[in-house]
C-alpha cells in the first residue's frame, strides 16, 4: 500500500525487495542458504511495510541477503537493486562503492 506521504525512499525499497522475493521464489536451483535469503527478504519486506526502517537492520539484513545469495548470477541485478534501495537511507557504507 503506497500513500502520497510514505517516503520515497521506503517505497524504493519496498518495490526492489518484492522483485528480488519473485525473482528468488521463481529460481528453479537450490542452494544451501537460500533460507536464509528467504526470512531476511521476508524481515526486509516488514521492515518496510512499517516505515522507516533502522539503517543498522537494514546494512545486517543486505549483508546476510548478499552472503546467501551472492554466488547465484542469475540474482545479482535483483540484489544490486536492493542494495542500492538500501543505500538511499545512508548512503554507502565506508570503503565500499
Amino acid at each position: 500500500m503506497t500513500g502520497s506521504d510514505e517516503d520515497p525512499r521506503v517505497t524504493e525499497l519496498r518495490v526492489a525487495v518484492a522483485r528480488l522475493r519473485r525473482r528468488l521464489a521463481a529460481h528453479p536451483g537450490e542452494f544451501a542458504d537460500r533460507s536464509i535469503a528467504e526470512e531476511e527478504l521476508a524481515a526486509l519486506a516488514a521492515t518496510a511495510a512499517g516505515g522507516t526502517p533502522e539503517i543498522p537492520r537494514l546494512r545486517r539484513s543486505l549483508l546476510l541477503i548478499a552472503g546467501a545469495i551472492g554466488s547465484v548470477s542469475a540474482l545479482s541485478s535483483g540484489l544490486a537493486e536492493v542494495r542500492r534501495a538500501v543505500d538511499l537511507f545512508g548512503g554507502p557504507v565506508r570503503g565500499q562503492g
